[in-house]
């Protein structure tokens, strides 16, 4: 059994981010993989750039390393998120090194983002995922519903 621990993000870890915003993009089999330059995109970035503001959240799952991280931020800049509803709601965004996944953690991480988002004072929380992502049946189990269904993506929303 694998011990872990639920923890803020410390400022000297936020450059992690990056690893962590590469591996939660969805990728399709072992031949074309995309370069990691890929999160340097502006629709990428700003899942990650100047994070630390007031709004911006994150939780890291550790054994000894960082392995996971789930994190929040409001997207009110020209660029919205994949999965922006308003200037009011956090987009979620989650990633696990591919050893560390289905094995409960990404649950255990959501549920405490949402734990926290809630406390926060929010009311709704929002993602984007691709509907063929076998995470989307975790999102469900946590209480996010399909809001509207896209060409590749479901856009939802969990109610807090």
């Amino acid at each position: 059994m694998i011990k872990y621990e639920i923890r803020k993000l410390k400022i000297n870890e936020i450059p992690l981010l990056e690893d962590f915003l590469y591996e939660a993009i969805s990728q399709r089999g072992e031949e074309n993989i995309l370069s990691k330059k890929i999160i340097n995109e502006p629709k990428l970035k700003i899942y990650i750039e100047n994070f630390g503001k007031s709004d911006d959240y994150c939780l890291f799952d550790i054994e000894g390393k960082v392995v996971g991280a789930v994190w929040c931020r409001i997207f009110s800049g020209e660029i919205k998120g994949f999965g922006y509803i308003d200037e009011q709601t956090p987009e979620f965004a989650i990633s696990l090194y591919k050893d560390y996944r289905n094995m409960g953690i990404g649950t255990s991480l959501m549920k405490n983002m949402l734990k926290l988002l809630k406390e926060q004072g929010y009311k709704k929380t929002s993602l984007a995922v691709q509907k063929d992502n076998y995470a989307v049946e975790m999102y469900e189990k946590v209480g996010f519903k399909v809001e509207k269904e896209l060409d590749e993506e479901y856009l939802m929303i969990c109610k807090l």
